[in-house]
């Protein structure tokens, strides 16, 4: 099977630091694959609110589901470290789009790449819904 590659953009729209707490170690005593998939979600939800579009919103059941999710690990995160992540949004289409993580300590060592594809979900119908194009627009940073 051929290795997950993820190829970072040059520019990213928003950044966030978390700290990797001791309940993000696995027996390795390093951070956990399932753990940086919640750091990912953390970083995300910030993401998305911060452009004005929550993850989820109860009041009108209107959000996002993810379609799938990559991560390429590229170093070892230790109890202490502080992650930033970096992201960035890519292959707009109809209905959604993928976000780009890029995982490396405050000090520069690069921990992981990532992607989640994210589409727009109506929870009261539970189908698909158009990406609207002023979010659009705010995705590509415009």
């Amino acid at each position: 099977m051929p290795r997950v590659k993820i190829n970072l953009p040059e520019n990213f729209l928003f950044t966030v630091e978390l700290p990797i707490r001791i309940t993000d170690l696995n027996y390795g005593a390093h951070l956990g694959n399932d753990a940086l998939l919640s750091l990912l979600h953390e970083a995300r939800v910030q993401f998305l609110a911060h452009l004005g579009h929550p993850e989820f919103d109860a009041a009108t059941g209107l959000g996002h589901i993810m379609a799938d999710v990559a991560i390429e690990y590229k170093g070892e995160g230790f109890h202490g470290d502080v992650l930033r992540i970096q992201m960035a949004a890519d292959d707009l289409n109809k209905y959604g789009f993928d976000l780009l993580y890029a995982v490396a300590t405050t000090s520069g060592r690069e921990i992981a790449r990532a992607k989640t594809g994210m589409l727009c979900f109506d929870y009261n119908t539970r189908k698909l819904r158009l990406l609207p194009e002023a979010y659009a627009a705010r995705l590509r940073g415009e």
